[in-house]
């Protein structure tokens, strides 16, 4: 009995490892990443506030492209790291969406070099992308989407002093403002 149970607990927990750890919650990812370019298929619009416009001007639609500089690459290996910043899990925990799950659970079109996409904040998104689901808030979330009550404790998990270019606590208020993406009130 205790070798099936002790048996049956190491095959979860391999599941769970193979399956990949959401650096930004922490948990088990259950969903599939589908990646920005599918998102912005019904996020680009008017009606949907240009949200997809206002990730791809941010600086986390930058944040892998930083990590192919020289400079990355100095503080990286400064760091002690023997890869470059953008094959180093420690650089790509903040900088990426996806990088730390099984390759089975990236979409066709999921492409880890548009960084901090939708679903590093929002979650995986293959089982809340379609029309009927997102039109259900209750649904969308049982199906992966994540919302955010506690932006500091939730944005902190990147921007904080493990960060080497921290430069200090942030402002997380004025930060908020060059990225937030609410959906227009007549949209609702």
């Amino acid at each position: 009995m205790f070798s099936r149970l002790f048996i049956s607990v190491i095959l979860f927990a391999s599941q769970l490892y193979s399956a990949g750890i959401d650096s930004t919650t922490n948990n088990a990812v259950k969903h599939a990443f589908i990646g920005s370019a599918v998102c912005g298929m019904c996020h680009r619009s008017e009606k949907s506030g240009k949200q997809f416009d206002i990730w791809k001007a941010s600086k986390h639609a930058q944040a892998y492209a930083t990590l192919e500089s020289d400079t990355a690459n100095k503080i990286a290996k400064d760091k002690g790291f023997t890869t470059p910043a953008a094959k180093t899990p420690e650089c790509l925990k903040c900088h990426t969406s996806g990088s730390n799950v099984d390759a089975s659970l990236l979409g066709a079109k999921f492409k880890i070099e548009d960084g901090v996409q939708c679903e590093t904040c929002h979650g995986a998104g293959a089982d809340y992308k379609a029309m009927n689901v997102m039109k259900d808030k209750a649904l969308a979330v049982q199906n992966g989407l994540q919302l955010h009550d506690d932006l500091k404790a939730f944005c902190v998990k990147c921007h904080n002093s493990d960060s080497p270019s921290y430069k200090g606590t942030p402002d997380l208020t004025s930060m908020w403002d060059k990225i937030k993406h609410p959906i227009p009130a007549e949209a609702k």
